[in-house]
């Protein structure tokens, strides 16, 4: 029951985020934007970090496969395209994109098993639950 609290949290979140990244932009380039948002999470990671979990920084230089640390570099990536999509588009549309994307390359990434994930087998269900969701997109945008 928390994951699913957290989950829920963290994409009313994604969303409130996009929204107030979307508005930095109209004062500042949608890069220098994106830096400010990637510099102020970096000074909350260290300040949360400080006062709760105290790992040895040097840590996440031990990572296997080295490529696990892009992570960042994508989320800058990740930053850009979310500002850009709400404000083309406009946060619902966006978010209901960005949201049906997610679903399909993690369904992708389990079931060919990528990057250390337990490979599922395909199950026609969940592919009915996904077109349902395209179908939601479809009929969200109809005018």
């Amino acid at each position: 029951m928390i994951g699913i609290l957290i989950a829920l949290l963290s994409g009313a979140l994604m969303s409130v985020q996009g929204v107030f990244n979307t508005g930095v932009t109209k004062n500042s380039g949608i890069w220098v934007a994106n830096a400010f948002v990637q510099a102020t999470a970096f000074l909350v990671c260290l300040v949360i970090w400080g006062f709760f979990e105290r790992t040895p920084v040097t840590e996440v230089f031990k990572v296997e496969p080295k490529y696990m640390l892009l992570g960042g570099a994508i989320g800058a990536f990740i930053t850009y395209t979310v500002i850009k999509s709400m404000d083309m588009l406009g946060p619902a549309k966006a978010v209901m994109l960005i949201v049906i994307a997610q679903l399909l390359v993690a369904y992708v990434i389990e079931l060919l098993g990528l990057w250390g994930t337990e490979k599922q087998v395909f199950e026609i269900r969940k592919a009915v639950g996904m077109a349902v969701a395209i179908a939601g997109i479809v009929i969200f945008k109809w005018k």
